[in-house]
C-alpha cells in the first residue's frame, strides 16, 4: 500500500490503472482491481486540471492589451442589465479605473446608445483627465463610429 500512495505522489497526474502498469513493471504481481479498491481506501485522487490563462496579445502580434501600470493609465467600460420589479429594462454603463479597481462612473439609463456614451466619456475627461488607454468589448455602443473617432480607437 505504501508504494502506491508513493507512486501516486510522485506521478500526480496518473489514475490506479497507471500505477498498476508501473508496479508490474517494478515487478509486483499486482491484480488492476485490487489497486483500485486500494486507491479508494486511500482516498487517491487525481487533481482537476487548472484552467489555461489567457494571452494578453493576439497570436499574429497585431494587438498587445496592456496591463495597467498607474493610475490614469488603463481605463475598462461595459455595461449591466437588470430589470426593475414591473420587468422593464434597465441599463448602467460602468467605467473601472484598472489600476485602482475603482469604480469611474456608473450612469443608469433605460437604453444607452453612442451618444450617451460619448458624454459619459466626455464628462470623465473633463473631471479626472484623459487614460492612456481605454479597454472595452465589442459592443454596438463601442464600436460606433462616433465613439471609435471620439475616443481615438
Amino acid at each position: 500500500m505504501s508504494r502506491i500512495i508513493e507512486l501516486a505522489k510522485q506521478f500526480g497526474r496518473c489514475r490506479y490503472r497507471r500505477i498498476t502498469a508501473l508496479l508490474r513493471r517494478e515487478g509486483w504481481r499486482v491484480n488492476t482491481k485490487r489497486i483500485e479498491r486500494i486507491w479508494r481506501q486511500e482516498g487517491l485522487k487525481v487533481p482537476k486540471e487548472q484552467p489555461k490563462r489567457g494571452r494578453l496579445w493576439l497570436g499574429d502580434g497585431s494587438s498587445i492589451r496592456r496591463r495597467a501600470e498607474h493610475r490614469n493609465h488603463v481605463w475598462s467600460y461595459d455595461f449591466v442589465s437588470d430589470r426593475t420589479h414591473d420587468g422593464r429594462p434597465l441599463q448602467m454603463w460602468t467605467m473601472v479605473g484598472e489600476y485602482t479597481r475603482e469604480c469611474l462612473a456608473i450612469d443608469v439609463e433605460r437604453r444607452f446608445d453612442s451618444e450617451n456614451v460619448l458624454e459619459g466619456l466626455t464628462d470623465l475627461f473633463t473631471t479626472r483627465g484623459a487614460p492612456t488607454c481605454i479597454r472595452s468589448d465589442n459592443g454596438s455602443e463601442f464600436t460606433a463610429t462616433a465613439v471609435q473617432t471620439s475616443t481615438g480607437a
